[in-house]
């Protein structure tokens, strides 16, 4: 019995890993990292968009919504430079985006339009081209892989959901992907937050 169970499971994960292409593998990293910021983004009230904190070892960092633009500005920077294009906007004079962006609404927006772009350009990655040197986005940066360029979308949003979600709670507002299940999972379902739930799913089906 064992092992049937551990060949239909082997099977199941040939199938998918059958599908699985360079920019599906990429892609689906970038819409779980899309699954946590945008909701996030989202939660919090506008009047918390220009919290910074001020205890600790804080001084001089950005607000939630200058956290959620750099997020978007430097995704962009990264998805064109990985696409060998550049930036299908002005961008700004720095990593924090337009100066015209100011509301929530217009920095969501601003968030979402990015992950649409940086769709775009993993889409483009290839088994043939993931390895093929390109310029850097940022000053100083040697020619880097497309991939590896392309991760930086993915890797770079995490570690600024990570200051956004502390600014969240420091503001009463549980990140969404933290919250429990609702109460009519069934008890068999594991107890865990709503990102080991989507992980799970992403993992366990095939790309499409």
């Amino acid at each position: 019995m064992k092992k049937t169970i551990a060949l239909l499971i082997g099977s199941a994960f040939a199938l998918c890993a059958a599908d699985v292409t360079v920019a599906t593998l990429y892609d689906s990293q970038l819409k779980m990292v899309q699954g946590e910021v945008v909701p996030l983004a989202e939660a919090l009230p506008e009047s918390a968009y220009n919290f910074a904190p001020t205890q600790g070892a804080f001084e001089k960092v950005r607000t939630f919504g200058l956290q959620v633009k750099h997020i978007a500005t430097v995704m962009y920077m990264v998805a064109a430079a990985s696409a060998k294009e550049k930036p299908p906007l002005d961008l700004g004079t720095d990593e924090n985006g337009p100066a015209s962006i100011k509301s929530k609404g217009q920095i969501v927006q601003y968030l979402k339009d990015a992950f649409a772009y940086a769709h775009t350009s993993m889409a483009k990655l290839t088994a043939e081209n993931q390895l093929e040197l390109v310029p850097g986005p940022f000053p100083g940066m040697p020619p880097t892989a497309r991939a590896g360029i392309a991760n930086m979308a993915i890797w770079h949003t995490f570690d600024h959901y990570g200051q956004m979600a502390v600014y969240a709670r420091m503001n009463g507002v549980i990140p969404p992907a933290s919250m429990p299940p609702p109460a009519t999972v069934s008890r068999s379902s594991s107890p865990r937050s709503t990102r080991a739930t989507r992980s799970r799913n992403m993992n366990a089906a095939c790309p499409p």
